[in-house]
């Protein structure tokens, strides 16, 4: 009998895993898979699994195997061994970052997202800004409930999809007129439900658009994943760069260390619809340069104030979406200078570790 490896491997893509809703195979559960003539044997990784759960697990896998080769010889092992944080089948998870609102993070955590996957990426997109969730309105999500699924006993929650990405937020848990009242725990534990709790697919890139500012939002993240790199959003303006200036000081503390990829100046000049070809900085200039410097990473791109930006938004079609529209190329330009940062980033420097519980961040 020869056994096909190939099919073996996605008999077992079949298999869920009770901590995360994904496949064990996506998940990279197992370890030191081997074939010999009409044996099998591999190891499974089941730190956290409670017995009950284990020996379901066991029959779900034997199942998948012997259905396909009935005759072959089954040898699975249970390891003990820590699991690189809820996110590990996500190569790369990158934080889109602010020092104060209203200077457009979410629009360009929005079409960042957008772009990367138009360039091929597997991207998914976590809506982190509880108290002002812009997400659901920016991929036409609003009024849109995430379903509940249940893995091994527990409760999983599936993702809405837009433009073939996976997102998550706030937004379309609670009603949008129905205020929310969170404190630093509660806050929390509702970034580490959607970290650890939502069925997330095999990614190349998960972007998190963060709440302005430096809080316990922030600082949860990374005392829950280790998160690659941060794009830090601000306008020209004086003031916007002052306090961009301390969320990018945040990341740089030496306990958290979660490096600047970039800068994105939004606002960088206003073009009236009736004159294209006009350009005025009515926020000044020169913010997104002296930000870069400040952070010694690049000035990832500028971004024009124009109505359609404003308009795609709030129509749940976002201007990355829309081929052909001059302002389509800014984002775009700006996704592949994230992309080629976050190349050299992984070349240069070690992953990102989690910041510890106890680890003080002042």
């Amino acid at each position: 009998m020869t056994i096909d490896n190939n099919k073996v491997l996605n008999s077992l893509r079949q298999v869920i895993d009770p901590d995360s809703g994904n496949d064990i195979v996506s998940m990279k559960l197992i370890e030191n898979f081997r074939i010999k003539e009409d044996n099998i044997s591999f190891s499974i990784n089941t730190a956290g699994l409670d017995e009950a759960n284990k020996f379901k697990l066991h029959d779900k896998v034997s199942t998948a195997v012997l259905t396909l080769y009935p005759s072959a010889k089954l040898d699975i092992h249970f390891l003990n061994k820590d699991k690189a944080g809820g996110l590990n089948h996500i190569k790369n998870i990158i934080a889109v970052a602010s020092g104060k609102g209203g200077v457009g993070k979410s629009t360009v955590a929005t079409n960042l997202a957008l772009g990367i996957h138009k360039l091929g990426g597997r991207v998914g997109i976590i809506d982190a800004d509880l108290y002002g969730p812009s997400i659901p309105t920016m991929l036409g999500l609003t009024g849109q409930k995430p379903v509940i699924k249940e893995v091994y006993g527990r409760h999983r929650i599936m993702p809405l999809e837009a433009y073939d990405i996976p997102a998550i937020s706030i937004g379309n848990i609670v009603e949008p007129e129905q205020a929310v009242v969170l404190r630093g725990p509660r806050l929390g534990g509702i970034i580490k439900q959607f970290i650890n709790e939502v069925v997330w697919p095999e990614l190349d890139y998960l972007i998190i658009d963060l709440p302005p500012g430096t809080g316990d939002i922030q600082l949860t993240l990374v005392q829950t994943i280790p998160v690659t790199g941060a794009v830090i959003v601000t306008t020209p303006q004086e003031v916007a760069v002052a306090d961009a200036v301390k969320a990018m000081n945040m990341f740089g503390l030496d306990n958290i260390k979660v490096p600047i990829l970039g800068v994105v100046e939004n606002m960088s000049w206003f073009t009236p619809d009736d004159m294209p070809n006009k350009k005025y900085k009515i926020f000044g200039e020169g913010g997104g340069k002296k930000l870069a410097k400040l952070s010694k990473s690049a000035l990832l791109g500028q971004l024009p104030l124009i109505t359609d930006i404003r308009k795609a938004a709030d129509s749940g079609v976002p201007i990355v979406t829309q081929d052909g529209h001059p302002a389509q190329k800014h984002y775009m330009d700006i996704c592949k200078n994230v992309l080629r940062q976050l190349a050299v980033r992984n070349e240069m420097l070690p992953p990102t570790k989690i910041v510890g519980m106890n680890t003080p961040t002042h």
